[in-house]
């Protein structure tokens, strides 16, 4: 994306939220969580991150339907290897998490913000803990 597009496309982004985002978004602001401040639709270099906590350098992507064939996944593997090598961890969340498990997301995500032991297994290797997939875990390269 040239960097002439960033700041209107967030600002798209940022009104046609998911409904999923919007529940997140309200869990986030405020610096409601760990009193750290995100924002969301954030421009990171040649992409947009869906909510970013500068300070702590941790990035947060909500997944919906269209994160599903090999060439989106692909997609967000390039993506996630960009923004780690800026120094951030990444957070991938799909919508029926946030929707079904919340309370588990925010505790993944502030243990990723105070650099706490790593979530429990049942939700790190993608085994579904609760009627959430359980796929909110930061993503490791091979």
């Amino acid at each position: 994306m040239r960097d002439g597009q960033k700041i209107p496309t967030a600002r798209r982004l940022r009104k046609d939220e998911t409904f999923a985002e919007k529940r997140l978004w309200e869990q986030l602001r405020n610096r409601k969580l760990g009193g750290q401040k995100f924002v969301r639709q954030s421009p990171a270099g040649p992409y947009i991150a869906d909510f970013m906590c500068r300070a702590s350098k941790l990035v947060v992507e909500v997944d919906g339907a269209t994160h599903s064939t090999a060439a989106e996944l692909e997609s967000d593997r390039i993506r996630t290897g960009y923004l780690e090598a800026q120094g951030y961890r990444v957070l991938r969340f799909h919508n029926d998490e946030i929707l079904n498990g919340m309370d588990e997301v925010l505790a993944i995500i502030v243990n990723s913000l105070t650099d706490c032991p790593s979530p429990p297994p049942s939700l790190r290797d993608g085994s579904p803990s609760s009627p959430a997939s359980g796929r909110g875990h930061k993503e490791e390269h091979q």
